[in-house]
């Protein structure tokens, strides 16, 4: 199998996994591990209260979900460059020193 057909199957099934539970789950809630977490805890202990508060309250959640975005590009960014300097063939000068 070439490696152009391995990477279409490959995107197609990343979409298939990106949309089928979007159509599939048509009422569901698709809700953050976040609000589950805090739900569980005021289930399981009614007079929790938190140990400290949130250093900067955000004044929407569309800024938080940005901050969360530019956080995931950054990572993503970091590592693969790092992946790009592992894989990358040596240059010119370095194959001539071997």
């Amino acid at each position: 199998m070439s490696l152009l057909k391995k990477n279409i199957i490959l995107l197609v099934i990343a979409v298939l996994i990106a949309i089928l539970p979007l159509t599939l789950l048509k009422d569901a809630e698709f809700a953050g591990a976040d609000g589950l977490a805090e739900d569980a805890i005021i289930q399981i202990s009614p007079d929790y209260q938190p140990w400290f508060d949130s250093i900067i309250e955000l004044p929407s959640g569309e800024i938080e979900s940005l901050l969360f975005c530019i956080q995931a590009i950054i990572g993503s960014g970091i590592i693969f460059f790092i992946l790009g300097r592992m894989t990358a063939e040596p240059k010119k000068e370095e194959k001539d020193d071997n």
